[in-house]
């Protein structure tokens, strides 16, 4: 009983301070909008895509983009627990590093996965064409590829010492997880350097927009890789970064 409650505490914990955050939940708004608006209507007319609308195809991809960005930026936590000694009450209870971990990984990844809604939102607001229903379907996926990307954050900011640090790292593994998980641009197909195509499929954000884009195109996209092999690397990826991050907390001091 002590650990749910531990894992209970600690998610509702995470969820409430990113409610609380009226800055981050104002640009968690006007970021994916200037995606959708300002990006799509500046390369929409020079990047053509076969069977699909770049707005249409765009928007997966920005649902991605803000989990990522979300998720990874959500290890900050960490830091912050560390710093006004929060984090050394929390190791020292009686409660195993996973259920700690699990918690915030947790708490972190509902608080992604609401920014990942408002995206969903302004798609409809945009006109952008998808079946509503489809969100049923994203959400699994929506929640596959943030615990992965929460923990990733969580691993990384449990061994640093500083916010600094923490930034500099975050931003030199999220730009190349975003640019590389063909968010923005198709990823294979003639013109595409061999490359870029190798370094993807190594990505398992790829996968995860890939998945969106199934459920969400529907049969205007044509996809990189069947559903169920995207939800089975997703689903590998998410058992590694956990088994992972459990190690990196049991560690920390």
């Amino acid at each position: 009983m002590s650990e749910t409650r531990a894992l209970y505490t600690l998610w509702l914990r995470e969820l409430k301070r990113f409610l609380r955050d009226r800055v981050r939940v104002v640009v968690s708004f006007i970021q994916p909008l200037l995606w959708l608006v300002v990006f799509a209507a500046g390369f929409g007319a020079r990047l053509v895509i076969p069977g699909i609308d770049y707005q249409q195809y765009l928007f997966p991809g920005i649902i991605g983009q803000t989990l990522l960005f979300t998720a990874m930026f959500m290890g900050i936590s960490v830091i912050w627990d560390k710093e006004f000694g929060f984090m050394k009450e929390v190791l020292v209870s009686p409660v195993s590093r996973f259920t700690i971990f699990l918690g915030k990984m947790l708490g972190d990844s509902t608080a992604a996965m609401i920014q990942g809604l408002i995206v969903f939102a302004f798609g409809f607001i945009l006109g952008i064409p998808f079946n509503p229903l489809s969100l049923f379907a994203a959400l699994p996926i929506m929640l596959l590829i943030t615990i992965g990307l929460v923990s990733i954050g969580l691993i990384i900011a449990s061994f640093m010492g500083s916010l600094e640090n923490f930034g500099a790292i975050q931003t030199f593994i999220n730009l190349p997880l975003f640019f590389l998980s063909g968010s923005l641009f198709p990823i294979t197909g003639a013109g595409t350097p061999e490359w870029l195509q190798i370094a993807a499929r190594f990505n398992p954000l790829t996968y995860g927009v890939d998945a969106l884009r199934t459920v969400i195109s529907g049969s205007a996209w044509t996809p990189l890789n069947p559903l169920y092999i995207n939800i089975a690397v997703l689903c590998i990826f998410d058992a590694i970064m956990i088994g992972i991050g459990t190690w990196a907390f049991s560690k920390m001091k």
